[in-house]
């Protein structure tokens, strides 16, 4: 009995910071360092995104991918400056890379739908909300 409602209370603070916009890495690092809860999996037998999905609080973007999202315009910025910077211009096609095979897995694992697609315009306001 106490486990679950340790579980319980666990999800409370998850949803109370979701709800705060505090994104699912550091949902899972609050846990850990302020209420000393090593594995959400293990307390409560779910995952954290699945906590979330449950309290229809889960981004619509995997958090992953927006980060590289994030990155890439970033970089886009900085080379409409830059315009000779072999290197940042490198490292922004590693970086759209891994954009674009992340999409292709979470469009596979139905993530995400499959008419959504990467543009960095699109990205640069999708970074923006």
């Amino acid at each position: 009995m106490a486990a679950t409602q340790y579980a319980k209370k666990i999800e409370k603070i998850i949803v109370e910071l979701a709800k705060q916009g505090v994104p699912p890495s550091k949902i899972g690092l609050i846990l850990r360092d302020q209420y000393g809860v090593p594995s959400i999996r293990k307390a409560t037998g779910k995952k954290l995104v699945q906590i979330l999905k449950e309290h229809n609080l889960a981004p619509e973007i995997p958090e992953d991918l927006f980060n590289l999202m994030k990155r890439a315009v970033n970089l886009h910025e900085h080379l409409t400056k830059h315009k000779k910077d072999k290197h940042s211009k490198r490292g922004l096609q590693m970086i759209e890379s891994k954009i674009r095979a992340l999409i292709k897995y979470y469009k596979r694992e139905g993530l995400l739908p499959e008419d959504f697609s990467y543009d960095p315009e699109k990205a640069k306001l999708l970074i923006r909300k």
